[in-house]
């Protein structure tokens, strides 16, 4: 789980799970540039509210960090692409022993660091063990859990033994950057292999990278991005009419993207993200135990409304965890879809025909008020009362992640393949169903990626009929760039923002 606020996503991650290329590329694109051409000497001013918080994303560096470093400057053995594929990159090849235990991984030869070291088995072993550490606050840290020991036989062979199979192993690996095991100070500098170098850093304004010109392989199509931070949605928007940046990475003020949509100068993309806004159940806690109560409070809120009140069209309706990006991805909307008399009929099948009454924990920050007080309105007209109760991003972390001392809570779910954590029991929402667990850990020793969706898909299944979560709304990805912008990436899995192949005439 990752939390798509920077301020909770570095305290939720500290503890929380998550092709041969001949160039970098390859994210899916839109706009257009003007005439036709473009400058390769350009400097794109990119846009966004989520600065890094520091440069290391095992020490806590949020959301900020991996927009902006994640494939630009660091590199993993594989990229995730926009499309939600797995590729290899640093990875010329790689091997899965008969048993699926043992991974062996080639390098690609010539690959140097930015400070001009050559790639070495050794840097990856350094990497990986760097994530699976004792004090590392990676989001992929569990994940990597299933490493039992990493060797080296030469410079360009790493050889990783597993506890356990684990087919999502080399997907997890996309997200693990390779540093120069030599390097320091990660925290305010940088050492990796990506098309891009850090340029200056100037906390609160901006962060720029410039093109690496010894880098392996196809070089950026600019010369120079610089992440350009702002406070809030309306700064944002100003700074792109003013020409300030060029892109914005994600729009957070859908009332104000007609003053885009309507001018030639810009184009508005709508993409999809990963970022999903639970009402998440302790299925620990009565009334919420009975799997009744929480399918009658799922139909008697109406989505559409929710999500129109508050993305004014954008974003989308999934009815579970997954979004369409995920391999087993299906459209369960209709399970608990919008019935206010199927809630009553259900409550009073749970014995709580007069209703009932619980508190909501509700984050401070938006759209969570938003949505807390509409879901009150919308819950008391099947005789539900919520009490609203809203809580820091620090006090929700300590309260509800840590404690569980929580009977319904909102919060927004950033990661991509997140659905497996409704086989874990002890996670902080509590859903435990023996089955599911089963077919969790079945689709991860599975011999081959079909076998794993099929897995995960009777997961999804069960968990939406199960009403494990009212899954509200998926965000949208809203993408808002100068025409003379192209090569942008449009979803921004994970928060990624890959800069390398944007284009400006």
């Amino acid at each position: 789980m990752s939390i798509k606020k920077s301020s909770l996503y570095a305290s939720a991650t500290a503890v929380t799970l998550a092709l041969t290329l001949s160039a970098c590329g390859g994210a899916t694109t839109t706009g257009s540039s003007s005439g036709g051409g473009h400058d390769p000497d350009a400097t794109v001013n990119i846009g966004s509210l989520y600065e890094p918080q520091n440069l290391d994303n095992t020490a806590g560096g949020g959301q900020g960090v991996t927009e902006a470093l994640n494939g630009n400057v660091y590199e993993g053995l594989f990229k995730l692409t926009d499309d939600g594929e797995v590729e290899k990159l640093l990875a010329q090849d790689h091997k899965v022993s008969a048993d699926g235990l043992t991974y062996t991984f080639t390098l690609r030869d010539k690959v140097t660091f930015h400070s001009g070291k050559k790639l070495t088995s050794q840097d990856v072993k350094y990497s990986l063990e760097k994530v699976t550490a004792k004090d590392s606050q990676s989001a992929r840290k569990a994940n990597l859990g299933v490493i039992d020991s990493i060797e080296t036989p030469d410079a360009r062979t790493v050889k990783v033994k597993l506890s356990k199979k684990s087919i999502s192993f080399v997907y997890q690996l996309s997200y693990v950057w390779i540093i120069n095991s030599e390097a320091r100070d990660l925290k305010t500098s940088e050492d990796g292999t990506g098309p891009y170098r850090l340029g200056k850093w100037t906390r609160g304004s901006a962060l720029s990278l410039d093109r690496f010109a010894g880098y392996w392989g196809g070089k950026a199509a600019n010369k120079q991005v610089v992440f350009r931070y702002f406070k809030d949605a309306t700064a944002l928007n100003n700074a792109l009419l003013t020409n300030a940046v060029d892109v914005v990475t994600s729009g957070q003020s859908p009332d104000a993207l007609d003053q885009f949509r309507n001018n030639p100068a810009y184009k508005v993309n709508d993409g999809d993200s990963t970022t999903k806004l639970l009402l998440a159940f302790n299925d620990k806690a009565k009334p919420f135990t009975d799997v009744k109560v929480r399918q009658a409070v799922s139909a008697a809120i109406d989505d559409k409304k929710l999500l129109e009140s508050i993305w004014g069209g954008h974003g989308k309706l999934i009815g579970s965890m997954v979004p369409p990006t995920d391999p087993w991805y299906e459209d369960l909307t209709a399970i608990d879809a919008y019935d206010p008399e199927r809630a009553k009929k259900l409550l009073a099948e749970a014995g709580l025909k007069d209703g009932f009454s619980f508190t909501l924990d509700t984050p401070n920050y938006d759209p969570h008020p938003t949505a807390a007080t509409f879901i009150k309105s919308q819950l008391a007209k099947v005789g539900i009362e919520v009490k609203i109760n809203t809580i820091t991003s620090d006090e929700w972390y300590t309260k509800v992640y840590k404690n569980r001392a929580f009977t319904a809570t909102l919060q927004e779910h950033v990661n991509d393949r997140d659905l497996v954590w409704y086989g874990n029991p002890d996670f902080y929402w509590g859903y435990d169903d023996k089955q599911v667990t089963r077919w969790v850990e079945q689709a991860e020793q599975a011999s081959t990626t079909a076998e794993q969706t099929e897995l995960l898909k009777k997961v999804n299944r069960k968990t939406a009929e199960d009403a494990a979560s009212d899954w509200l709304y998926l965000y949208p990805q809203i993408v808002v760039a100068s025409t003379k912008l192209s090569g942008y990436p449009l979803n921004g899995l994970n928060s990624q923002f890959h800069a390398y192949d944007i284009k400006k005439g």
